[in-house]
């Protein structure tokens, strides 16, 4: 599963996507960082769906100097992505 999140509150940028790339390692899924400010933070996560939850889990609680009010969800199949495997062959 590949789910851009939207994450909105009071992140401050380093010390959440600190936390995101730290948290997205331990659960060993694919991260692709997008435009993250000190309220809002986009990302690109894939892997299997329960570790994705988890991930939605544990960043929505994050460092202690963040806050997250509100979190955007969009799941997508890993098929609807390209690979480079399949922008080989198309």
């Amino acid at each position: 599963m590949v789910t851009l999140f939207t994450f909105r509150g009071a992140l401050p940028v380093e010390s959440f996507t600190g936390f995101a790339v730290h948290r997205a390692a331990r659960l060993d899924l694919s991260l692709d960082l997008g435009a993250c400010s000190d309220d809002i933070c986009a990302m690109t996560v894939s892997g299997p769906t329960a570790l994705v939850d988890a991930f939605e889990m544990a960043v929505s609680l994050g460092p202690q100097d963040c806050i997250v009010l509100e979190i955007d969800r969009k799941d997508r199949p890993l098929a609807e992505y390209p690979s480079p495997e399949r922008i080989a062959h198309a």
